[in-house]
């Protein structure tokens, strides 16, 4: 199973959420997650708790000053 890419960098809220949002909706079945790029904080909180409400666990990785990967897959 493979991870889509969603790449939000430059974006402020609420559109890094928005997006992410209608990715998971749209995610195929043989599809697992995926995996967001963002480099906005408060990303980190309105993704994840949006993921949850759909049935997704996340993970949130540090990869740049400032810029995060947050992971969300099917539960």
């Amino acid at each position: 199973m493979s991870l889509k890419q969603l790449d939000v960098r430059g974006e402020i809220c609420p559109y890094p959420m928005m997006k992410a949002v209608q990715a998971l909706k749209r995610l195929k079945p043989d599809e697992a997650g995926l995996e967001v790029i963002t480099d906005h904080a408060p990303a980190l909180e309105t993704i994840p708790t949006q993921a949850v409400r759909l049935g997704y666990t996340s993970v949130i990785e540090e990869t740049g000053s400032p810029e995060w990967t947050i992971t969300l897959t099917r539960k």
